[in-house]
């Protein structure tokens, strides 16, 4: 990377919040790795916008440490790292100060950098006041070869939050500009669900009402709010989970196959599996939910804390730190099929998996002996913590004793191509820096996510409850949930770590 002096041809990347431990624990190592696999195009400038007293050395030096501590691949590349940051500007002001906006727009304008890049890693609710001032800042447009901005989850509160921030938004972003990130997206196995179900003729066929029984869909973690306590109590897993990760997972899952893939198809197949939504409102939306909160639980004679006695959460604290929901998608393919969702936080293992359980045969083989359960056939999409794909089925167990038992077929990333998959935000960043928002959301899913859910919201709030059922932490949530699943007839999996 040479030529410093001359930066028409470098993209300008603002990340507004850089003090944050996102940029430090993502964003970073994820730019790191990609200039130290040669994959960005153009040199790329860091600059920093945010309120703590920094000045450019010292953002360059925990960049630089944030880097050393969380890149994927050691060791690290120190003169990588220098080419990256040597230039790293910072900018000290508060996100509702126009002043800061000049200041960033005059170093814009004197470096002549065409190509801009905008990060919000900052609390939603500075949001507005980002884009608002970057809107009325006009100059940032002119004479750029390309401009976009790139948006955290979540994007607004409920429905009418989210459309205030399109709005804000649009006043000064065409579509094809605005880059709601949501890193889930950016898995590798996330992105291999569309490969796997339609470049591999053997599934896609089974892939429907006629072989599937139901689907699960699982994102738990082992750890508690924490630093979070205060933003999460406003938010909950219904906010923070299901109304993005959770429903762009049913998506992938469930949309049909795109014309081609590009953004614009395959991001409209997901719209229509959102628009075929069975609504979830009033009653049925009571029936179909539950919300648990962990409690404090004794482990080993000490007592850990219980969501209502974490730091900055309320002591009447209604919010959920568990859900899970039963949804049906209404269209040819899936009609009548359940998919059951569940997210929480102090569960037994950090893990996210989608299972694809086909039914059962109607009857054992020659009445053999099955120890292989009552629905042995099950794919499982594994997304963290050791990404890949498992098929469970059934085969006689060796011996003179006709038995079924189960076995797996294991498809594992780093075992079948040598190392791990790329992180999230590699894929993201790059994608967005090139332009492609395949992996995206767009515009009118985020609205119809936000319908959908606002509904069971509106259901909650018009239906009060003085608490919720309680977990202890370590289990597998509330015992209403294993109720919830099993007046189906059916039982939830247990997650390995």
């Amino acid at each position: 990377m040479d030529g410093r002096n001359e930066t028409t041809g470098s993209i300008a990347f603002v990340i507004f919040g850089v003090t944050g431990d996102l940029t430090k624990r993502k964003l970073l190592p994820a730019l790191y790795q990609l200039a130290r696999e040669k994959r960005i195009p153009e040199r790329i400038d860091i600059i920093g916008f945010a309120r703590r007293p920094w000045d450019d050395g010292l953002m360059q030096q925990v960049l630089t440490e944030g880097i050393h501590e969380y890149a994927r691949i050691s060791p690290v590349d120190n003169k990588i790292i220098s080419e990256l940051l040597s230039d790293a500007k910072y900018i000290l002001s508060e996100f509702e100060d126009r002043k800061g906006y000049d200041e960033l727009n005059r170093h814009l304008d004197d470096k002549k950098y065409r190509k801009v890049i905008f990060y919000l890693a900052t609390p939603p609710d500075s949001y507005a006041n980002i884009i608002n001032n970057i809107s009325a800042c006009q100059d940032y447009a002119i004479n750029k070869e390309w401009l976009r901005i790139v948006v955290e989850k979540p994007y607004g509160r409920d429905l009418n939050s989210a459309q205030s921030l399109e709005n804000d938004l649009r006043k000064c972003f065409s579509e094809e500009q605005i880059f709601r990130i949501d890193h889930y997206l950016g898995k590798e196995t996330v992105q291999n669900i569309l490969v796997f179900r339609f470049a591999n003729g053997i599934f896609e066929p089974l892939w429907n009402k006629n072989f599937i029984d139901h689907v699960q869909i699982t994102v738990s973690e082992s750890t508690d709010v924490g630093t979070r306590a205060g933003y999460f109590d406003t938010s909950g897993v219904i906010r923070d989970m299901f109304a993005n990760h959770l429903l762009q997972l049913v998506t992938l899952t469930a949309m049909e196959a795109p014309y081609a893939f590009n953004a614009e198809s395959v991001r409209d197949e997901k719209m229509k599996v959102l628009k075929s939504l069975r609504p979830l409102i009033s009653k049925v939306a009571l029936e179909n939910t539950i919300r648990g909160q962990y409690d404090d639980t004794k482990i080993a004679e000490k007592v850990l804390p219980g969501y209502l006695h974490e730091d900055r959460v309320a002591k009447n604290s209604i919010t959920e730190t568990y859900l899970s929901a039963k949804l049906f998608i209404d269209n040819w393919r899936w009609a009548n099929v359940p998919f059951y969702i569940r997210s929480g936080k102090c569960l037994p293992v950090r893990a996210t998996e989608i299972a694809i359980q086909f039914k059962q045969i109607p009857l054992s083989l020659f009445n053999w002996k099955n120890m292989a359960g009552e629905a042995p056939n099950v794919l499982v999409l594994r997304l963290q913590p050791d990404e890949g794909i498992t098929l469970s089925f059934g085969a006689k167990l060796p011996g003179p004793v006709n038995q079924i038992a189960p076995v797996n077929m294991e498809f594992c990333y780093q075992d079948a191509f040598g190392s791990e998959p790329p992180e999230a935000y590699e894929r993201l960043l790059l994608d967005c820096i090139l332009g492609d928002q395949t992996l995206f959301t767009r515009h009118d899913e985020v609205i119809e996510q936000w319908r959908f859910v606002t509904e069971i919201l509106k259901a909650w709030e018009e239906n009060p409850v003085k608490e919720l059922p309680k977990y202890q932490i370590g289990s597998w949530g509330p015992v209403e949930s294993e109720q919830f699943i099993s007046r189906d007839n059916r039982n939830w999996r247990n997650l390995q770590g």
